[in-house]
């Protein structure tokens, strides 16, 4: 299954004027665990820049404990502070790791930028190890730059 097949799915989502924000990024985060066969969690943090802190808006998987985290703090945050794309083949070989859950192997953070500033970010973890390209860095910037517009 190609990712780019999901993007019509996707933007009706983003589109449905009738579902909240809130709703549409709930279903964003349940199709993609649903139809990526190694995005086992998906998540959408947002970043509260007057405390430097990020908080777990919407997601799909495995409940977390990790619904605030602060810049500088594993992956995601790491991601708050440098504004780039962060791809983990192993998560074991990061020092600034938050584990989630022994299963994940792998994950993807790609910053969600608003009129140029990092507001966000969407996460995801894989119980598969090195499952990420570039193909998922492009599809899920893509993703990001059509959720900023309903935000």
């Amino acid at each position: 299954m190609s990712l780019d097949s999901l993007k019509p799915q996707l933007t009706a989502i983003i589109e449905d004027k009738i579902a909240t924000v809130d709703k549409r990024l709930q279903n964003i985060c349940n199709l993609l665990t649903q139809q990526v066969s190694y995005y086992d969690w998906v998540g959408f943090y947002f970043a509260n820049h007057a405390t430097k802190t990020l908080h777990l808006k919407a997601y799909c998987g495995a409940p977390t404990e990790h619904t605030v985290i602060e810049f500088g703090k594993g992956i995601c945050g790491q991601v708050a502070v440098s504004n780039k794309n962060f791809v983990v083949p192993d998560v074991k070989a990061q020092d600034n790791y938050i584990a989630c859950s022994i299963s994940v192997k792998a994950e993807i953070v790609i910053p969600l930028f608003k009129n140029g500033v990092n507001i966000g970010q969407i996460d995801i973890d894989s119980n598969t190890q090195d499952p990420f390209t570039k193909v998922d860095e492009d599809f899920l910037t893509w993703l990001n730059e059509k959720v900023a517009t309903i935000l």
